[in-house]
């Protein structure tokens, strides 16, 4: 990896990876600010404003941003998480500039216009709407809520109908100028990128970014809970979890390789158990999240009302096995998917200008490859184990949806366990 940074005087961070033999190139700008940073009343505000970015500046209509991006070839999108906002596009080497000068115009002098304002929250309030018709989407929130109750981090990053309706340009402009300033925020470059241009010109067209930088979120605590939706399915969604760790928490690889060995793939002892010996589901998966201060780690199933009540003892005393049984072998295997996985990712320009940009947001440094996978590679057979153990001995989390006479509860979960 051939990693540049530097930090401009008003706190902003360019990063630029070049990529030998690549023609074109992939840049964004993240920002240290998702929906976690939103008060109650601000609730679904950082994915509002993601969208009224590309709605129009003074200098660009919201038909001449997607033009002029299009007619080089180049494409324009965004995504908001818990605790970061992106703004990306992927260019010819050539349009580099051009890129750069569109996402300073969204980011720095956005007009955020009433009429549009109207319809992009009539946009969103229907993106709400096609979440609560998914429910294998609907369960994750519904089991971040749970993990994390009457906490921004347990909220869903879309909002609520209510909410997005009611906001207005003074609630937008007001949440951009506490969290959008230059020490929050990244640009990060991949592929055909010359890191003394991109600074040049990154410096001067988001100089317009405020320099103070925005106050942490408030610290979340994972608590532990259920909660259960009766609906008319062909499926019961449900999924189980447990608190994971931080990116900062010694044992953050360590669970990420127990998740892999755990639910990973079709080796997996969760895949072999519940789907390939007893036809149980046709979904089944593990998973771990980690944020900035906590984690969440678990399991999610789609099976038939009249198999919850055998998978979910059967999914439970898999897991609680692989804390106490998983093998060398297996533990290789998990770790051998999450390496293929990482250098995947590296042979994608868009890819490793997100990972740079997420690490140094995460980290405070960009990590080389080599100490990933020595990281990995590094982990005792024990050390997994432990971790798994560790987090399948904390409150357990429970979300379902469709026909739930049979899930388990919260309590049945923990005793199981027990």
């Amino acid at each position: 990896m051939t990693i540049e940074i530097t930090t401009l005087p008003s706190g902003l961070r360019i990063i630029t990876d070049a990529m030998r033999d690549l023609e074109t190139a992939s840049l964004g700008v993240w920002i240290g600010a998702g929906s976690r940073h939103e008060s109650a009343s601000e609730h679904g505000l950082s994915h509002v404003l993601e969208h009224m970015a590309f709605k129009g500046t003074t200098r660009r209509s919201a038909r001449a941003i997607a033009e002029e991006i299009e007619s080089a070839g180049g494409d324009l999108n965004a995504a908001t998480s818990s605790e970061t906002t992106a703004y990306y596009a992927r260019v010819l080497a050539s349009d580099t500039g051009l890129a750069l000068d569109i996402l300073a115009d969204i980011l720095t002098d956005s007009t955020f216009d009433a009429q549009e304002l109207e319809r992009e929250k009539s946009v969103i309030i229907q993106e709400i709407g096609a979440v609560e018709d998914t429910p294998d989407d609907l369960v994750f929130d519904m089991l971040t809520d749970a993990a994390f109750p009457g906490q921004a981090l347990g909220r869903s990053i879309l909002g609520t109908p209510e909410r997005v309706a009611g906001f207005d340009r003074f609630a937008i402009e007001k949440y951009l100028g506490r969290h959008y300033a230059a020490p929050s925020t990244i640009i990060a470059a991949a592929g055909a990128v010359d890191h003394a241009r991109i600074v040049e010109e990154a410096g001067e067209r988001f100089a317009a970014l405020g320099a103070q930088a925005a106050r942490e979120p408030e610290p979340a605590f994972y608590v532990g809970g259920q909660k259960k939706l009766k609906r008319k399915l062909e499926q019961t969604h449900i999924v189980v979890g447990f608190e994971g760790r931080s990116f900062h928490h010694e044992e953050e690889f360590a669970l990420h390789v127990f998740s892999n060995a755990l639910g990973g793939g079709m080796s997996s002892r969760l895949f072999q158990q519940v789907r390939e010996e007893r036809g149980l589901a046709y979904s089944i998966y593990s998973f771990h999240w980690p944020y900035a201060d906590t984690g969440i780690f678990g399991f999610y199933a789609a099976t038939a009302p009249g198999d919850v009540a055998e998978l979910m003892p059967v999914a439970l005393d898999c897991m609680a096995e692989a804390a106490a049984t998983l093998d060398v072998a297996e533990m290789e295997r998990a770790k051998a998917q999450m390496k293929v996985s990482l250098l995947t990712a590296l042979e994608s320009s868009s890819a490793r200008a997100e990972q740079i940009a997420r690490q140094h947001l995460f980290y405070g440094r960009v990590l080389q490859r080599e100490e990933i996978i020595g990281r990995i590679d590094d982990l005792t057979l024990e050390e997994v184990r432990r971790a798994g153990l560790r987090a399948l001995s904390t409150a357990p989390t429970l979300a379902a949806v469709g026909d739930v006479s049979k899930v388990m509860t919260q309590a049945r979960i923990a005793e199981r366990l027990a």
